[in-house]
């Protein structure tokens, strides 16, 4: 009778008989920032307020799934290599978007316990999802792991889902029943209390430890200090972690806010010398990290986890628990504010209402096959910055652009040389990107994830104004060497050695994976508008190479091409409508050329990239000196020779194995290799 009468009211009203079905069904829309504070955030016009409307933008769009407590948090799968594959990885698929969606819900929890999202309560959601994963009945059931069971994605999920609880318990844990509570630590500790892998995950297994030694539980104190102990031996100074073997930005930003988090909510009180280690280490990064984001507070696509994108900067907010008189609290926050509206606000972040795997939309060259479409809301943990209070300086300071107005100048360069980790990041104050220069020696036949080897960590710099493209097959490349090799294919440079950095000049030797005769020395100098390469050639077999520039994505308009003569100098010029880019070889190479390629590049489908080439042939007892000019310029600014042929005059000393560079401005630089 009930349903009878809703239909003759609905067909009363001339209203759709499938309107609720309609309001229900996820649709793709842009974040906006609905008014903006200029006068307390005059960069991004971004409050604490809209860093909530971020995340609701974000639950919002995974709960368009949900329309009961039973229905997993699983979302279409993006065609390409992310699993799942087969129906064997669903259930893990499943628990990674539990157990990271409520990154985004548990800060959200905190503050209001009774948020309804799609008719149905957020915390109750919650509750049920987490307690199903330890029934056999259930389809989201999580085996415990068997006793000779090695690290999997269980654990990583496990350890999140662990820190959700820790900052939240009395909405997530306190509620449920001691029978759930008990079947849950015999799950998730069979993980923790467990085997890990040598890298950030350590902190995955210390979460689920110190989470059910805070509730009361017994669990293995042992290996918890043997985790730690790790952990911390993983730090290299300046704020940045090694991640086994890799530098990214996992090792400043996960393993900064594990080791925060964990102290203020579990280490100070349980652990206070352990906590103290991991806040000083924390306190390094101040005045280090905020120099990798450009002037706009623009994150560089760099390394593995891209599609993680804003929770790169969930160190930032997470500076406001030291409450230190000597950080910026206003730098801070506009870089992270505006690395959230770097991605929030672009048009092809949404897709299904779920944030594409890729950088802005799908980009498959940036994608891992660890990941699946749930994979992305490992970026909530940005949102963990909603727990540091309204009034602390974080929240409250007023919005500035902290080094780009007191420390840079333009027509300069700065470099900020991180030591033993051997990043270098450089800031160009003339058009406010930031770049950096990192690790990469990994092999594509011992890559078998396929990542490390790959341009998510090969090219010679990545700037956050030029993200990187990938490779083609037939030679197109940005910032990067191809040689042809012995397999007539065009193979990258990946296996890279740090030499020193020294007098502003920034040292590596590189062989080819394929053939250890092909061998380079390499020397980047960075200047005010560009990099000045000099580079030797040590090979002794005959070869093809290409070298690129960074490239440009084709956005409103045609990509054009200039070409100029300076003083026998051939200058290749390419402009997008944003930004120019110019190339001029100095030495070596005998061809340039504009070379346009389609669906190689994380912004565009068609993009142009200038190459320079060079037909090798070693001569006895010579090596060969390749000088290039890579100069940038945003679009509608002139160029003059003297800017373009920023170099005077180069001299090779064979004997002394050295490159004197004579500068246009007067300046000298000696390359020592």
């Amino acid at each position: 009778m009930k349903n009878h009468q809703l239909l003759v009211l609905l067909l009363l009203f001339g209203l759709p008989i499938w309107a609720q079905q309609a309001v229900e069904k996820p649709t793709n829309s842009v974040f906006e920032i609905k008014n903006p504070d200029f006068k307390l955030s005059p960069e991004t016009g971004m409050t604490k307020q809209h860093w909530k409307d971020a995340a609701m933008y974000l639950l919002e769009g995974a709960f368009g799934y949900i329309h009961s407590l039973d229905d997993p948090m699983k979302f279409p799968k993006q065609e390409g290599k992310s699993y799942p594959q087969d129906e064997s990885k669903v259930p893990t698929e499943k628990l990674e978007g539990l157990c990271r969606t409520l990154f985004v819900a548990a800060p959200l929890l905190k503050e209001n316990p009774e948020l309804v999202i799609n008719n149905i309560k957020v915390a109750d959601y919650y509750r049920h999802q987490i307690t199903q994963l330890t029934n056999p009945k259930s389809a989201s059931y999580i085996v415990p792991r068997s006793k000779n069971g090695g690290p999997s994605q269980n654990l990583v999920e496990f350890g999140a889902l662990s820190i959700s609880l820790l900052v939240n318990p009395e909405v997530l844990w306190n509620p449920l029943t001691q029978e759930q509570k008990d079947a849950l630590a015999k799950s998730m500790l069979s993980y923790g209390d467990g085997p890990t892998v040598n890298s950030n995950w350590k902190f995955f297994n210390i979460f689920v430890l110190s989470f059910f030694k805070q509730h009361g539980y017994a669990v293995n104190e042992k290996l918890l200090v043997e985790y730690l102990d790790k952990s911390l031996l993983d730090y290299r100074g300046n704020g940045w972690y090694n991640d086994s073997p890799a530098y990214d930005y996992y090792s400043m930003w996960a393993f900064q806010m594990y080791g925060m988090m964990w102290s203020e909510y579990f280490g100070k009180k349980y652990y206070p010398e352990y906590a103290a280690k991991f806040e000083k280490n924390f306190s390094d990064l101040n005045n280090n990290y905020p120099y990798l984001f450009s002037e706009n507070g623009e994150m560089i696509v760099w390394g593995r986890s891209m599609s993680y994108r804003v929770g790169a900067v969930i160190p930032f907010p997470l500076m406001g628990f030291q409450k230190d008189a000597s950080i910026n609290y206003g730098w801070m926050r506009r870089i992270a504010s505006g690395v959230i509206k770097q991605f929030f606000t672009h048009p092809d972040f949404m897709q299904d209402n779920v944030p594409t795997l890729g950088v802005y939309g799908p980009f498959e060259p940036a994608v891992q096959i660890y990941s699946c479409r749930g994979s992305v809301y490992w970026m909530g943990k940005i949102f963990f910055g909603l727990l540091v209070p309204d009034d602390n300086p974080f929240w409250t300071a007023k919005e500035n652009n902290g080094a780009w107005e007191t420390e840079f100048r333009k027509n300069k360069v700065y470099n900020k040389f991180q030591g033993i980790s051997e990043i270098l990041i450089t800031d160009y104050p003339n058009i406010g990107a930031s770049e950096v220069r990192a690790w990469c020696n990994a092999k594509v036949k011992d890559d078998w994830q396929k990542f490390r080897s790959t341009e998510n960590y090969n090219r010679l710099s990545y700037n956050s104004a030029f993200l990187w493209q990938a490779d083609g097959e037939n030679g197109e490349v940005a910032m990067n060497y191809v040689i042809k090799n012995k397999s007539d294919k065009w193979e990258a440079f990946r296996l890279y050695n740090f030499k020193k950095f020294e007098d502003g000049i920034y040292y590596r030797d590189v062989v080819l994976e394929t053939d250890a005769n092909v061998k380079f020395n390499l020397a980047d100098i960075p200047l005010a508008n560009g990099i000045l390469r000099v580079d030797k050639n040590n090979s002794t077999v005959p070869l093809a190479m290409r070298l690129g520039h960074y490239a440009l994505p084709k956005l409103n308009g045609e990509i054009k091409t200039t070409i100029r003569k300076i003083k026998n100098h051939e200058v290749t010029i390419i402009d997008n409508g944003k930004y120019q880019l110019a190339m001029i070889p100095l030495l070596g190479w005998d061809k340039s050329e504009v070379v346009t390629a389609k669906g190689l590049h994380p912004e565009a489908d068609e993009s142009s990239v200038i190459n320079l080439s060079n037909n090798y042939v070693p001569q006895k007892e010579q090596s060969t000196i390749y000088a290039t000019l890579m100069l940038w310029k945003k679009s509608g600014e002139k160029w003059s020779d003297k800017e373009l042929l920023a170099v005077k005059k180069i001299d090779f000393s064979s004997e002394e194995n050295t490159v004197k560079v004579s500068f246009a401005n007067g300046e000298n630089k000696v390359v020592k290799y």
